[in-house]
């Protein structure tokens, strides 16, 4: 991203600069925590990279592509995100066979015939047996009969099948009781790391953006204020951050 804007109302009395001049090169690998204040700019960010809203000053580049004027249709070659819902992420009057079936087939032409793959079916009982969630034994059941962390989980595969080259994480936890927070965020690390995933991660949860991932950003007012990665982001502590809020 290079110097990205977004205005809301722009030339009207409630006009609300949201992103000013957002800069931030991404790395093959990265796993980024973005946190900060209601109103600070983290939803309007994510929204802008997906293509939910367009940038109105600046470029996004992914893989070379410039994507800057793309809708999200235009960007899911490259792109994958899992909403706070969800529900949002998967049909649920699907099965959960069918469910995943069209993530791994969504570049290609749909057709019906994807549901009878015996290899796929089994690639999918190899994929769920990894997450000790018991979904390997529920392929045709329909995604609404599933708890709320089992659906979140499956929503997580359905966007990862494909290996995108970002995947967008929305707050993915924050609908789901703590102890299932817990252990989805444990099992989207767990994905991350066995596909090598390239993650922009937005959370309220101070814990999770210091836990997981190499980087962290703050955003404040539209603006990055913190960007750290590497010792320097494992030395921060929950007090650091609040301190940094403060300040």
């Amino acid at each position: 991203m290079d110097g990205v804007q977004k205005v809301f109302f722009p030339g009207t009395a409630n006009q609300r600069h949201i992103l000013k001049n957002i800069n931030l090169n991404i790395n093959q690998g990265d796993f980024i925590s973005v946190i900060g204040n209601n109103g600070a700019g983290k939803s309007t960010l994510l929204n802008t990279v997906a293509g939910t809203l367009i940038a109105d000053a600046g470029t996004i580049e992914i893989a070379g592509n410039d994507i800057t004027k793309k809708p999200v249709a235009g960007r899911s070659k490259w792109i994958s995100r899992v909403f706070q819902d969800p529900k949002l992420g998967t049909a649920g009057d699907l099965t959960v066979e069918q469910n995943l079936s069209i993530a791994i087939n969504r570049k290609r032409h749909f057709n019906l015939t994807w549901f009878k793959s015996k290899s796929e079916r089994n690639h999918f009982k190899e994929v769920l047996a990894k997450l000790d969630m018991g979904l390997e034994n529920r392929l045709d059941t329909q995604a609404k009969y599933l708890s709320g962390g089992q659906r979140q989980v499956l929503s997580l595969i359905m966007a990862t099948l494909s290996k995108p080259n970002l995947l967008l994480l929305d707050e993915h936890t924050a609908a789901l009781d703590p102890k299932t927070s817990e252990a989805v965020m444990k099992l989207t690390n767990q994905i991350i790391k066995e596909n090598n995933l390239t993650v922009l991660m937005i959370t309220h949860k101070m814990e999770d953006a210091l836990k997981y991932g190499n980087r962290l950003l703050m955003l404040q007012d539209g603006e990055i204020k913190v960007n750290v990665s590497g010792d320097e982001k494992q030395q921060l502590e929950e007090s650091d951050l609040m301190e940094m809020f403060e300040s």
